[in-house]
Formats: C-alpha cells, structure tokens, sequence
C-alpha cells in the first residue's frame, strides 16, 4: 500500500503493541514527560489533586476519591474527577499534580485500547499495571521539579476472578496490596479508618461504606481533602470492578450514602467503632460501618 497523503506513511506500518512508544518514536513533542520546563521547582503552579482509597471485596474492588484541588491553602477546585475507568475491566485512581495526571490517565486509556487492536486481545492485569509503571517513570524529570503523578490501579483479574489493587511511587516502582490502599495527602488518615472498618468478606455495598468513611476521615484530618458537600451536593466519585465489568455509582446512590455517614457523625463524630475480639459489648464493641 503506498503513503495516502493525509496519513503519514508511519501510520501504515505493522509497528508496536504500544502507543506510548510508537509516539515516542513518530512524535515525541507530542508526549507530556518530553516537555522541559526551567529550572526550580514548578509545584506550586499547577492545583493538586488527593485523596484515593481502595479496597477489595469477594468478586470485585472498590475505588474512591474526594473532589477537592489545591493550589496551597487555596481550594482550586471542588469538584474534580480523580477515578476514571482504564478500560472495561479496571479504573485508575490519581494523586498529585492534576493537569499532568489527567493527561496520564488518557495516554493510559490509549494505551490499553492500542494494545487491544493491535494484538487482537485484552492486555492482561498485570501487562497493565506494568504499562502505567512505564508511564509514570517516564515523568520522572517532571516529577524532580515538583510536578509528580502518583496514581493507583485497580482492576478484576479475569484469570485468577478477583480484584486486585497495585500502587506506585514516582519513579515508577510497583507493588501490589493484597486488600486496601490509599494513596495522596490525606492517605494516612484513610488508611487508618480502613485498618479499623475493613473486612475481607465485607458485600461490595458495605465496601462502598467503608471507602466513603475513610475518605471522610482523611477529610476531616487533612486540609487538601475534601469531605461531602452537603450544600452543593458533590459527593466522592466510587467505581466498582467486578466480573460484569467496571461501573461507576451514580451522584444520587453515593448522596444517599454519603447522608448516612453524616447524619452518624453528629452523634459520634470519629465514626463508627471497630468490634474488638472479646469485647464485652459495653465499650469495646460498637456500631459496625
């Protein structure tokens, strides 16, 4: 076939499975990471996004985050996306620098949707999360100038039928958690309401709960994440990854859940106690999540 003069020749070729790097060759200038910026820190130029959770649940994985973007002690914005779907069968949750990061999740998104049309199959879990690694190591140079990406994957295992949850550093290291994970800002204060709250046979709608009172948490202890906005009625955007595929909870169901956690709150404003083994139901057992 010869080069039809609208589309470069490149185009026609049999080339690689990845897009990432047929772009690097063809069109480098066009990737994020090859930008070169100043010299000095650029991190308080850009509004930064946190707070995500995740956790598992028999069948599938749970993805959650707040809505709130700072730049310092400024609110940028309140109702930023921060989960969005990968492909059919696992999202990808960002923290840090939110222009940057949401350009990643598409150049991801690509990603997987080139492999599946050049290879004529579905990358597996692990190929993915690998191919994220990769993204996100070459943003390194942005990275050292304060302009990192740190987002967590999460997806159903279509060999192994069930949901796992991988999380990164900015140099690209992955590592895989068998249950629960946080990642941003306000990630210390989730992770601890997910170590009190979280059970591995918690229901997928109990899950769902238990994410939105980590992310209340983390709220309440953390300046740069963003509790339920009673006033304006924006809520954490949730994702759920099962067998049937990835679907996101509508801003009505997580409303209504979201009312719960804090019509609770004004009668115990730490959340709900954890059950202690032994307890004697007085004191150390309490309300379940």
């Amino acid at each position: 076939m010869t080069g039809d003069a609208r589309i470069p020749a490149a185009f026609l070729r049999p080339g690689t499975s990845s897009f990432s790097d047929f772009i690097g060759v063809n069109a480098p200038d066009l990737l994020p990471a090859r930008r070169s910026l100043p010299a000095g820190t650029a991190a308080d130029l850009a509004p930064h996004g946190t707070t995500i959770v995740a956790a598992t649940f028999p069948g599938g994985v749970v993805m959650a985050g707040d809505r709130r973007a700072t730049m310092g002690n400024v609110i940028a914005q309140r109702d930023i996306q921060k989960v969005f779907p990968a492909d059919e069968y696992s999202v990808v949750g960002i923290a840090g620098t939110a222009g940057l990061a949401v350009e990643m999740v598409r150049l991801f998104q690509v990603e997987l949707e080139h492999y599946e049309k050049i290879e004529g199959t579905v990358l597996s879990l692990d190929g993915k999360a690998n191919r994220l690694s990769a993204l996100i190591r070459a943003n390194l140079g942005m990275a050292m100038q304060g302009l990192a990406v740190v987002p967590m994957f999460a997806g159903f295992d279509l060999d192994s039928e069930v949901g796992r949850i991988f999380g990164y550093d900015v140099t690209g290291g992955r590592h895989e958690e068998a249950s629960f994970f946080t990642v941003g800002s306000g990630s210390l204060f989730a992770r601890g309401a997910l170590k009190k709250l979280y059970r591995e046979d918690l229901s997928q709608d109990d899950t769902v709960r238990v994410c939105l009172q980590a992310l209340y948490d983390a709220a309440d202890d953390d300046s740069a994440t963003g509790g339920p906005d009673m006033a304006r009625r924006i809520f954490p955007i949730v994702w759920v990854v099962t067998a049937e595929g990835a679907a996101e909870l509508t801003q009505e169901d997580i409303g209504a859940l979201a009312d719960e956690v804090v019509a609770a709150r004004f009668t115990r404003p730490d959340g709900p106690l954890a059950p202690l083994p032994g307890g004697d139901g007085a004191g150390n057992q309490g309300q379940e999540a």
